[in-house]
């Protein structure tokens, strides 16, 4: 087994960057190439990383982010994480912002570099479901 706990490299991504609201902090997490691949769009490089990030923060106000369990391969090179985010709308998904209570689960996997930098994370989540709710009459 692996020396290296990628998980805790993931879950420490999570809480300064997303559950900090900081955007910045991605520079001390990621390659400056840096790839996610969210919902079928690829965002490629660390500064396209981190705006998409703010405009992620600017489309849901208390946004947190709370991971329900991660896991790592034998060698560190990858993590799993299943997740729920929570906060209330403001805009996401093209909705109008009426500030509605949001839940939103979802799954990432993430290549994780022999040093501990983050290469590449592939994203799902539960958009359709949220949409629906959101927009329901």
């Amino acid at each position: 087994m692996s020396a290296r706990d990628s998980v805790a490299i993931v879950d420490s991504f999570w809480d300064e960057v997303w559950n900090a609201h900081d955007a910045a902090a991605v520079d001390r997490f990621v390659v400056d190439d840096f790839v996610i691949v969210s919902g079928g769009v690829t965002i490629a490089g660390r500064e396209k990383f981190k705006r998409w990030i703010e405009d992620f923060f600017a489309k849901v106000d208390d946004l947190h982010l709370d991971v329900v369990e991660s896991f790592q391969n034998t060698d560190g090179s990858r993590v799993a994480s299943r997740w729920l985010l929570t906060g209330k709308n403001n805009g996401i998904l093209g909705t109008t912002p009426d500030k509605q209570d949001i839940a939103m689960t979802g799954t990432a996997v993430w290549a994780v570099r022999d040093d501990g930098k983050l290469l590449t994370n592939w994203v799902e989540r539960s958009s359709w479901e949220l949409h629906e709710r959101l927009t329901a009459a």
